[in-house]
């Protein structure tokens, strides 16, 4: 799925997953207290630092600049999203994406110019390969300073990092620089998409967590994930299902092989039913036994014949 459309996807789905919630318990963020509170520490971390910090660095830096930053850090980016493209065996992305490193490694020098631009670039990460192969996403979390996570992608965050190019580079102050730079860079390019989150998000955890389970849902399903069924679609569901299997089109009263003058029951224990013939005693006129027991063979009589 193409980065591009990452954003605007958020910001959609979010709206949607806002909507549909009605103030109900969210099963999937059973730590949401905890969660809520280090939303509250990221988002005072943000406004005290991080957000002046890329206000300042897009006001002072020209927009190729910027652009050539962002291709920078796209570049090693797309490094990861190859790994990643091989483990989940989707080889023809892998090549593509490999493509677009090598020549923005070379012709693009070290990737500041991004000649591979006729190449879609792809979103993948090792939480999404955790999740191509089946391993569940498991509860929502907010991390400190990293922000929304589930447990899959936390494991998959730790994975990445250890992964990167970055880490890789053997002088620490130019590592560090990086760091921070790369997350300047990031912290800019969502200041256009923040405007729109304080407009539309009546509760901004809320809004994110929804977006943030969604988004993730497409990703992993490359843009077209499975219809989720709703509360009510698994309960009409399990109403329509009888243990045997049977009965699957709705309840109907089971009529026993009683002889018409006898009534069905369908009155509550306990209660009074009509008297029909006594069952107890079996009569002449009896209705024939039913049918898997053995037909009754013909007797001699036991009166001499006269």
């Amino acid at each position: 799925m193409s980065i591009k459309k990452t954003y605007p996807l958020l910001i959609s789905l979010a709206l949607v997953g806002c909507a549909s919630t009605g103030g109900t318990v969210n099963p999937k963020d059973p730590w949401e207290p905890y969660n809520r509170s280090m939303y509250k520490f990221n988002d005072a971390v943000d406004k005290a630092v991080l957000k002046p910090v890329a206000q300042g660095y897009g006001t002072v830096m020209p927009e190729f600049g910027k652009t050539m930053v962002t291709n920078f850090f796209s570049n090693l980016d797309d490094i990861l999203v190859t790994i990643n493209d091989v483990l989940q065996f989707k080889f023809s992305q892998a090549a593509s994406d490999g493509t677009r490193v090598l020549f923005n490694s070379t012709f693009g020098l070290l990737g500041f110019f991004n000649v591979a631009s006729d190449l879609e670039k792809h979103n993948e990460d090792f939480g999404q390969t955790l999740g191509y192969w089946g391993v569940g996403p498991g509860p929502y979390v907010v991390l400190p300073f990293f922000g929304p996570r589930t447990v899959r992608d936390s494991f998959g965050l730790v994975v990445d990092s250890f992964a990167s190019p970055v880490r890789l580079i053997s002088s620490v102050p130019l590592r560090n620089e990086l760091y921070v730079t790369r997350t300047v860079d990031t912290r800019t390019g969502l200041l256009d998409n923040e405007k729109v989150l304080d407009e539309a998000a009546m509760d901004r955890y809320m809004f994110i967590r929804d977006g943030y389970l969604q988004q993730r849902r497409s990703l992993i399903y490359d843009g077209n994930p499975p219809r989720e069924k709703f509360n009510d679609e698994e309960d009409s569901d399990i109403l329509n299902k009888s243990p045997s299997g049977e009965n699957q089109g709705g309840a109907q009263p089971i009529v026993t092989s009683t002889p018409a003058s006898s009534l069905v029951t369908t009155e509550p224990i306990g209660q009074s039913v009509p008297q029909g013939p006594d069952v107890s005693t079996p009569a002449t006129t009896q209705a024939p036994a039913p049918s898997d027991a053995q037909p009754a063979e013909a007797q001699p009589s036991s009166e001499p014949a006269q």
